[in-house]
């Protein structure tokens, strides 16, 4: 896999840093590194590290006088080996209720696809996802992983309003809606789990890097949740990653 990088301005005070054009584990990974390495250096001084699928944008507290310098130095920051300790990453298992009262676009994609709202439900479930970058919305996960055999187009005519915790597949990913919004992804079911909280120390306790996997659960079982959610009693759970 080409993991070379370029470096681009953003005006004066961003920095843009770009590796090859795929969602792919190990570009992801290189930029978690080049991230930390970042965060532990003391020369450049910035306010925000944003992730992407192929990128790292650099947001800096003041404006650069010599871009080839700013460049260079990061280079060679990227050189090295340190001994740097690792944020943990996380295997979330969130419980999404695949039901016809939430998963709208179903029966759309099973007929698009030739098959049956059952195999699309399976095969959604069945993977094990990865999180890429948080974005779009505040805590709108961009997971990587969806099974190939899931891969539709998002929607012609974005909906006006798309009710938080949607489960839903747009082009060869899936996410989820954190908060109520327009959206124009295919919409197949719906989590209980609030994935931003502005009152919590980690708005969202997700992270790129992390992995993500769908439990179904009925209805009935979604109406209990969700209240156990609002009163902050239900315990998301999690296993570390090795």
């Amino acid at each position: 896999m080409d993991k070379r990088i370029t470096y681009k301005p953003f005006g004066n005070k961003a920095i843009l840093i770009e590796w090859s054009a795929v969602i792919n584990t190990a570009i992801l990974y290189d930029i978690l590194d080049f991230k930390l390495k970042i965060e532990h250096q003391r020369e450049i001084e910035f306010y925000d590290l944003v992730v992407g699928y192929n990128s790292l944008t650099i947001k800096l507290k003041r404006p650069f006088n010599d871009f080839k310098v700013i460049v260079k130095y990061l280079e060679f920051i990227n050189t090295l080996t340190v001994n740097i300790v690792k944020k943990d990453n996380f295997l979330w298992e969130i419980p999404v209720c695949y039901d016809s009262t939430f998963g709208i676009d179903l029966e759309e994609i099973a007929l698009r696809k030739k098959t049956t709202i059952d195999n699309v439900i399976t095969l959604h479930i069945k993977k094990t996802y990865t999180v890429f970058f948080i974005g779009f919305l505040p805590g709108f996960l961009y997971l990587g992983g969806l099974d190939e055999c899931l891969f539709v187009n998002r929607k012609p005519t974005p909906r006006l309003n798309v009710d938080k915790g949607a489960v839903a597949i747009g082009g060869k990913q899936t996410g989820i809606y954190p908060v109520n919004s327009p959206g124009g992804w295919n919409i197949i079911g719906k989590t209980p789990i609030s994935f931003f909280d502005t009152k919590a120390d980690k708005p969202c306790f997700v992270s790129a890097g992390d992995q993500i996997k769908f439990k179904p659960i009925s209805i009935d079982e979604f109406a209990l949740l969700e209240i156990e959610v609002e009163e902050n009693l239900y315990q998301i759970s999690k296993t570390l990653l090795e």
